[in-house]
């Protein structure tokens, strides 16, 4: 009996003969059972229902001639493109304050647009979420937004400084009320003060910024508050506004800079209040928060929706990345093993297997990200602190198997690869953008890791219950009841360490805990992919649809698991049958699963001008390098 005991009797394999092309469902992919495979794996994918509203306008935007690849640019001219493409990206919307408020729809621009180009991904996640999304976030009364959302007037965001990344708490810019004007007067008081990297120079236009200061009232600290501050206009940067270019880095240019103020004044209005924080005509202070860390989490708020965008950009090259290198696995022929045969790179296990890995990955990234944004949009003050954890583990688990995934393309693709008109090479270096932003992957693991020791309860489901010996490695659930088994596995080792760390020591009895806690966010974020990735499976009506899904699930389960089987064993989870069995298990899958690449990444319905324009995708590995070069319209990521 073969080791993969699930259904197959209605599955049909029409791959060779269905042609699985890039028209999609609804129109969008070709006929057969793999075509309707597909369509039903895309329609899962990509929120079902709300498919149209919340991906097709940015799907159809980066399909048109004005996203194609410009070569041959300088960086300010790639960063000066961005800008051009986001107004272009604003026209595209009835609404920007309801793009701001609609979670959805705001992380699809930028799973749409990352691919395409990395630099608008990080000025579109700037402008709408931190810059417009804080102003909506504060009492707008009487606030003229009028100039932001036609981008007459583009918006930034300036929060962290030189001297003051990750610990923001601490910063140093002031905003200090003047009480002669009723105004107040925003100082840069050294140059570790100075707001690091925000896109404050002048291309792209008039700018003005939100400023994250520290109130000072007759010498009084009230904590960080944002503040309405207008940077630039048509002759440059205004009065008092210091503004330096930084060097150049990797990844698509933006125009990152060093921003400082020489006691620039801001009318009253410029105080962003609410709830939180509002002055009264005095000067005093009322606030419905008790401190100034719960006033400066309150007002910089938004960073936990920029978290979605930023794992949503990279979950877009992800999968374009995976596009292009399966396209490319079945074009290049290789020598086979008889003389004078040729075969593809997709027919070898060593190719198709990591790809395959990277593919499960994919799809378990993208159903982690959709659970996680419909969380967060109906998030109430009730769980609003369980839910930013998540977003923040999601982001950190996300944006890292990004990175993996784009390398392993890049790799696959071999020298091809490295070409800019192949659209790998810039993915993975636009990726480490969004490792950092929005906080640093690691920092806020930390910070989860912290809460979760003590105050966690890892979801155990009541099948765990039954003997090992009495389940199989092809049941999904018990592959799941497995890796939750590995979180709580960590996290006893982590609350052990903490009670056992050195006393009246409070950072070494951390550093005691923190590798075993940091293993049990790791587990914790696979989990919850693997909750969502079978949450998918589960809805799947197409039966080729539903074995695709659930053979993906099986190896992306069976992925995690294999580094944790001594454990597993040791606890008696798992049988040593089990773990011997293991590796084969996985060969049967991935067996299964190879004949259909193509329909798994059909599914990721990335346009068919995009692909057409990237060489190795299109089947154009050798004549793209012998024709006459081409000045403009390559359809390559920026």
């Amino acid at each position: 009996m073969t080791l993969l005991t699930f259904q197959k009797t209605e599955f049909v394999d029409t791959e060779m003969e269905a042609a699985a092309g890039a028209d999609g469902r609804d129109g969008r992919f070709a006929f057969g059972a793999s075509a309707l495979a597909a369509g039903e794996l895309a329609h899962l994918l990509f929120d079902r229902q709300d498919r149209d509203r919340v991906h097709e306008t940015w799907r159809s935007l980066v399909s048109g001639a004005d996203f194609a690849h410009r070569p041959g640019l300088a960086p300010a001219e790639r960063a000066a493109l961005s800008y051009r493409r986001l107004r272009l990206a604003n026209q595209a919307v009835d609404s920007a304050e309801e793009l701001a408020d609609d979670p959805h729809r705001l992380a699809a621009l930028h799973e749409w647009t990352g691919p395409v180009d990395g630099g608008l991904c990080t000025v579109a996640s700037i402008h709408y979420n931190l810059f417009l999304g804080s102003l909506l976030d504060h009492d707008n009364e009487g606030r003229d937004l009028s100039a932001f959302t036609s981008m007459k007037r583009t918006g930034t965001f300036l929060c962290t400084e030189l001297a003051h990344g990750n610990d923001v708490a601490s910063m140093e810019t002031t905003a200090t009320l003047d009480r002669t004007t009723d105004g107040f007067v925003l100082h840069t008081p050294n140059p570790g003060a100075q707001k690091f990297m925000p896109n404050t120079s002048t291309i792209g236009g008039p700018k003005s910024a939100v400023v994250a200061a520290r109130l000072l009232v007759d010498d009084q600290d009230h904590g960080i508050f944002l503040f309405l501050t207008p940077l630039s206009d048509e002759n440059g940067h205004l009065p008092g506004v210091k503004v330096r270019p930084l060097p150049e880095r990797t990844g698509t240019p933006v125009d990152h800079c060093l921003t400082a103020f020489d006691h620039v004044w801001l009318p009253r209005e410029a105080l962003l209040e609410a709830a939180h924080g509002r002055l009264d005509a005095e000067g005093g202070l009322s606030s419905n928060l008790g401190n100034k860390r719960k006033r400066l989490l309150r007002s910089i708020g938004r960073v936990t929706m920029g978290k979605l965008c930023m794992s949503a950009g990279t979950l877009g090259m992800s999968r374009t990345a995976l596009s292009i290198a399966v396209r490319y696995s079945h074009d290049r022929l290789i020598a086979g093993p008889k003389a004078g045969q040729k075969v593809a790179l997709a027919a070898h296990r060593s190719h198709h297997s990591r790809l395959l890995d990277k593919l499960a990955t994919a799809y378990a990234m993208t159903f982690l990200h959709r659970t996680t944004v419909d969380r967060w949009a109906r998030h109430t003050d009730e769980d609003r602190e369980e839910t930013e954890r998540l977003v923040a583990i999601a982001k950190g688990w996300i944006t890292w198997q990004a990175r993996g995934i784009t390398t392993e393309c890049r790799e696959r693709c071999g020298a091809q690869g490295l070409f800019p008109a192949n659209g790998l090479s810039d993915l993975t270096l636009n990726i480490e953008g969004g490792i950092t932003a929005e906080g640093d992957n690691l920092v806020i693991w930390v910070k989860a890791a912290s809460e979760m020791v003590l105050g966690h309860q890892v979801d155990r489901k009541a099948s765990a219950h039954l003997p090992a010996s009495e389940r199989s490695l092809t049941d999904l659930h018990f592959l799941r009841d497995l890796l939750a088994e590995v979180e709580g596995l960590w996290q006893a080792r982590a609350r052990t360490a903490l009670r056992h760390g050195p006393c009246g020591d409070p950072l070494s009895r951390w550093n005691e805990t923190s590798p075993a806690a940091l293993e049990m966010v790791s587990a914790h974020a696979r989990l919850q992919a693997a909750d969502a990735f079978l949450a998918a499976a589960a809805q799947a009506l197409d039966p080729t649809a539903r074995f695709l899904l659930e053979s993906l699930c099986r190896l992306f389960l069976l992925k995690q698991i294999t580094e944790h089987t001594g454990d597993l064993l040791a606890d008696e989870h798992m049988t040593a049958d089990q773990v011997r069995a293991l590796p084969r298990t996985v060969n049967a899958i991935l067996a299964d699963l190879a004949p259909h690449m193509t329909t798994l990444v059909d599914a990721f319905d990335v346009p068919a001008e995009i692909l057409a324009g990237v060489p190795i995708a299109a089947g154009d590995h050798i004549g793209h390098y012998t024709a006459e070069p081409a000045t403009e319209g390559l359809r390559t990521p920026c």
